[in-house]
């Protein structure tokens, strides 16, 4: 019984860092895809082209993602403000969107 139980914590926590894997594959598409908006002006067309494709959605999947229109949309948003994933998952930057957001509710 404890064999047991020791292989599924140990393959859950490989599956756990499978997926850590691939969302950081993600978040690499997001960064390529913000760079070649800033040089090329296409980075929304970029990343929904690969969230779209076969193998994007693959990897969305294997990240936990459901890799549907709406996630297809999202990408394209995040990607169009041009907040590389670093900075966006900083604890600086959502203090200060929270900040801007108390401000902007202030103001209304």
């Amino acid at each position: 019984m404890i064999d047991f139980v020791d292989g599924t914590a140990f393959n859950n926590e490989q599956g756990n860092r499978a997926r850590k894997l691939f969302a950081a594959v993600v978040l690499a598409a997001l960064d390529d895809a913000i760079a070649d908006d800033k040089k090329y002006g296409n980075g929304p067309d970029q990343i929904a082209r690969w969230a779209r494709s076969r193998d994007g959605r693959e990897v969305l999947s294997c990240a936990g993602i459901d890799p549907n229109e709406r996630v297809v949309s999202g990408l394209m948003e995040f990607v169009g403000k041009g907040v590389r994933t670093s900075v966006a998952l900083s604890r600086e930057e959502s203090e200060r969107r929270n900040a801007a957001a108390a401000a902007q509710a202030e103001a209304a």
